[in-house]
């Protein structure tokens, strides 16, 4: 064994060799894989095999269907066999609402460029001749499903990796993994120890031990996954015989079961309500080739169902159940990329779903090692999602309800239940009494909207019981003052002689004058949007930045790789030690006037002004800036004062009717004004032309910022895309995000997000179109649950598109 590698990928499953074979397809051969047993001794070896390209996140689809593309060249480069079998399949539909949610689906996939078909139960009979259409309403027949061999793909990735030069050890143990101080890390075996510059925890089940080694608890935990095989079947046979192929794959969602053609039987799977985690707090070191004892018991609902829904299944018996532990993460992604405060050492672990998404895993990982950038938005499969607050018993909650919802819907306004009550702020018992409906963001409560006594939220696609208080709230902040809770933004305190110097190259913008804010985009080296952040400089040389709270992991793990070594700046996430209100409205500023005996007249207190002032008896940092697009402040309060401040607020605000509104009600006011939002509209794969910030870029400024070079080019020959806000013709249901946009009888874009506009009473979503077609107004339509809507490009706000009233 080697002593030095530039590469070591720690676990020898299907993610593993997959790492290891891009590395090397990249040129970096100076790699090796350590494997403890034999290859694939983890979950890889007694997986199910299915391949399929639907999820849903549109990005992490495009990586799965890279994964399938990718088979036939690791089995002809290593010549050896995949077993790959593209059979095709059905998804199917028992209820309306699952139809909506299916042809949701076929939408993405018009500009994913996915072959997918809507069809009848009748014609999904006729696909698959074990289904009962009477059981069904509708499905989706999708071209690219299949199934492979689970060992022979493995095999494929270590002997493609091999000939291209990286090196696989098995029966190597690693027991240790040290950082020395210059950085490079000591990878302790059984069989001896390893100096590398980079570390690859693809360990699957034993992926918690591998982070534990260096500090780091993963949010993964086991599973025990149950299918069985059931024994030849003359039905199978049969249409075998009659039609030369193998009967497809079949996706029965309202039935919680997968199912295709093992040998002359069939392969039925099941993710049962009823699950069971698997070595909760570790897993054995001794466990390699084994199958847990099966519990029949615990899917007989869903095999109840199954032979209902499939009626060949009652006559046949059942030759082997299937049960072997699989790895999950909290929301079924996989969790990859560089981890934050660990240079040098990259996540690949809680990948389900091994054989779809694989490939995709291993070549963003292998570009970002490589080139420092993944290649590809994988915002849902990034590590950084995750917080200190996702601990073992959080994990434990959320990975059996993800586990128990696998085919379940998730409606666009369902909040789930597990894990929640984690972190909430001071003032969450108060608006709770006041109707507040709970949603999370990065672990934090956050209330969504405030409901009256007896009402909560009815579960759809279209619009629900929320809807009319949402327009409540919202014509109360037009028409008077709103008071919100925003202690979800990320808030970030930069300090240092070098600060000005450093914020000066991370930020595009031109930095702000002391007591004054600015729009701070942030771009990677390519010129893309990896951050957007409001900046303020308080003066004295300390800086403000607030910013997408789901982001505060991403955006520190990119502002710490590139501080100076020198230790002249200094940054902290603050976290919850800053929490925070705002009010907004025409009334907003008499309000705040009444709480503070500072003077905040307008020519006094301009917007973007940033400035230290007492409301109530509690000190605040109060800027006047609001999300609404009207007349607001954000008010910063250190917790233990935020409870003072809000009643305060709440006293004063009687003679102004002054009410409380949600974040669904921030969403109406923000399209009004053609604002768009962190992961939606604004995502490392759209450039600040693109995305409509290019206006906050200092193009100009003597800083070198990062990615100054790129944002210039894409200025000067115009990018590709650009960011619209479009009026829709929408009767009873508004778009969420990733529906696609037709112009002219062809899908040319995608919406990021949208929703309901109540102070203007239409129907708004927000999405990238090419640049050729941007400046049209007319021919566009959006297609919403199966039915194409009529849309009108809408280029100015439709609120205060002067900004008389936010300015004035």
């Amino acid at each position: 064994m080697k002593s030095h590698a530039q590469v070591v990928v720690i676990g020898g499953g299907v993610v593993g060799c997959s790492v290891l074979f891009h590395l090397a397809r990249h040129g970096w051969t100076d790699v090796v894989l350590l494997e403890r047993d034999e290859l694939t001794s983890g979950s890889t070896w007694h997986a199910a095999g299915g391949m399929h390209t639907i999820n849903g996140d549109p990005n992490v689809a495009k990586l799965q269907k890279y994964t399938i593309s990718l088979y036939k060249e690791i089995e002809e480069l290593s010549g050896q066999a995949t077993g790959v079998h593209v059979t095709g399949g059905v998804l199917l539909a028992a209820t309306e609402a699952r139809m909506d949610w299916l042809r949701g689906v076929v939408a993405k996939g018009r500009y994913l460029g996915l072959d997918l078909e809507e069809i009848s139960a009748k014609e999904a009979a006729e696909l698959m001749p074990l289904l009962d259409p009477k059981q069904f309403v509708g499905a989706v027949r999708n071209s690219e499903d299949g199934h492979l061999d689970p060992s022979g793909v493995t095999h494929a990735y270590a002997k493609a990796a091999r000939k291209l030069g990286a090196e696989v050890e098995r029966f190597t143990k690693v027991e240790d993994i040290v950082r020395r101080e210059d950085g490079l890390w000591r990878v302790i075996t059984n069989k001896g120890e390893i100096v590398a510059e980079h570390v690859v925890n693809a360990g699957g089940l034993w992926a918690r031990e591998v982070g534990r080694m260096v500090g780091l608890e993963l949010p993964v935990l086991a599973m025990e996954h149950m299918y069985l095989i059931t024994e030849d079947m003359p039905e199978v046979k049969a249409w075998n015989d009659r039609t030369g192929t193998e009967i497809i794959h079949a996706v029965d969602f309202d039935g919680e079961l997968y199912l295709r053609q093992e040998r002359g039987g069939m392969l039925m799977g099941t993710y049962e309500k009823a699950n069971k985690p698997w070595s909760e707090f570790s897993t054995p070191w001794n466990f390699g080739h084994e199958l847990l004892e099966p519990d029949i018991d615990r899917i007989a609902p869903s095999l109840e169902v199954g032979f209902r829904h499939f009626p060949a299944f009652q006559n046949t018996g059942i030759k082997q159940i299937i049960n072997g532990p699989f790895t999950f993460a909290p929301d079924g992604n996989p969790l990859v990329g560089p981890v934050r405060g660990l240079p040098g050492f990259w996540s690949a672990c809680g990948v389900m779903a091994g054989f779809s998404q694989g490939g995709g895993v291993g070549l963003a990982l292998a570009n970002w090692m490589i080139h420092g950038d993944p290649g590809a938005d994988i915002w849902a499969m990034d590590i950084s999602r995750y917080g200190d607050w996702a601990s073992m018993r959080y994990t434990n909650a959320k990975v059996r309800e993800n586990y128990s919802r696998r085919f379940s819907i998730r409606f666009p306004n369902e909040e789930l239940p597990a894990g929640r009550g984690l972190k909430t702020t001071p003032i969450y018992d108060l608006l709770s009494a006041k109707g507040a409906q709970w949603g999370v963001a990065y672990g934090l409560e956050v209330p969504l909207w405030y409901a009256p006594e007896g009402v909560k939220d009815e579960f759809s696609w279209r619009r629900s019981t929320d809807f009319e208080h949402v327009a409540n709230e919202v014509r109360m902040v037009r028409e008077g003052v709103g008071l919100s809770e925003i202690s979800s933004f990320a808030k970030y305190r930069v300090k240092g002689q070098g600060a000005e110097v450093w914020l000066d190259r991370m930020l595009a913008c031109k930095l702000p004058k002391a007591g004054r804010m600015t729009l701070a985009p942030m771009l990677k080296e390519d010129g893309k949007l990896i951050g957007d952040f409001s900046l303020a400089n308080l003066g004295n040389g300390e800086w403000f930045i607030a910013g997408s709270g789901i982001a505060e992991q991403y955006h520190m793990r990119w502002f710490e790789q590139h501080l100076p070594a020198d230790g002249s700046v200094s940054l902290e996430a603050v976290g919850q030690k800053l929490t925070g209100l705002s009010i907004a409205g025409p009334k907003a500023r008499e309000l705040l006037s009444k709480v503070t005996h500072a003077d905040v007249s307008a020519d006094a207190f301009k917007f973007m002004d940033i400035r230290k002032l007492d409301i109530g008896m509690a000190p605040c940092l109060v800027g006047r800036v609001s999300y609404t697009g009207d007349l607001g402040y954000e008010i910063w309060i250190e917790p233990e004062y935020q409870r003072h401040v809000f009643q305060v607020l709440l006293d004063a605000g009687e003679e102004f009717s002054l009410g409380l509104f949600g974040s669904r009600a921030l969403n109406a006011l923000r399209l009004e004004k053609n604002y768009g939002s962190w992961a939606r509209e604004y995502r490392p794969i759209y450039g600040p032309l693109e995305a409509g910030l290019d206006r906050f870029v200092a193009y100009a400024k003597d800083a070198n910022f990062i990615g100054k070079a790129a944002a210039l080019s894409e200025r000067k020959d115009g990018g590709k895309l650009r960011l619209r806000a479009f009026v829709m013709d929408a009767v009873d249901a508004d778009v969420i995000g990733d529906e696609p946009i037709w112009f002219k009888d062809e899908v040319r874009g995608w919406v990021t997000s949208g929703g309901y506009a109540h102070g203007a009473k239409v129907s708004i979503a927000m999405g990238y179109v090419p640049k050729e077609i941007a400046e049209e107004t007319d021919g566009f339509e959006i297609e919403l649950l199966g039915k194409r809507h009529s849309a009108r490009m809408q280029a100015a706000p439709l609120f205060d598109a002067n900004q008389g009233r936010m300015r004035g």
